[in-house]
């Protein structure tokens, strides 16, 4: 007997206190070492992309490896990456929290074109603005003690 399984996840995460500090030169550098972190788990990249504070990604996690874990392993190396490479010298590391969304088949490609669209997305306003309205989208009810921290 198969199992099936269809696990879309939107996660978000960001830098240190939101600074800028991933820079248009080197971010494609970037994703493509988080698209290895997520290829050695097992799993697959649909989409990944941000700005200078932040980044997106549309992963399918595999079923094996718990969300929060994901998070942790793809922030834990990719910080010691940057913090090696010398590209990213004003990083000092990302935020402790994430935003992790469960998203349907049929949001897929929506998501993913929201997430192609961030440079231009973010001419109109900040990640603060865009983080606040995904999570109150969701539900979820934001702690401002803990956020953006």
């Amino acid at each position: 007997m198969s199992s099936y399984r269809q696990l879309f996840y939107h996660i978000v995460f960001h830098t240190k206190g939101a600074e800028k500090t991933i820079d248009d030169v080197h971010c494609k550098e970037l994703y493509n070492y988080i698209w290895g972190i997520v290829k050695n788990k097992n799993s697959k990249l649909y989409q990944i992309n941000g700005i200078e504070d932040h980044i997106h990604m549309l992963v399918d996690i595999h079923p094996t490896i718990p969300v929060s874990d994901f998070v942790r392993d793809v922030k834990s190396y990719s910080s010691g990456w940057m913090k090696q490479s010398g590209n990213f010298l004003k990083f000092k590391g990302w935020a402790d929290g994430y935003g992790v969304f469960s998203v349907s088949f049929i949001e897929k490609d929506m998501i993913i074109g929201y997430i192609k669209k961030q440079k231009e997305h973010h001419k109109s306003f900040s990640f603060e603005e865009e983080y606040r309205k995904l999570l109150l989208e969701q539900g979820i009810t934001i702690d401002e003690k803990y956020f953006l921290k």
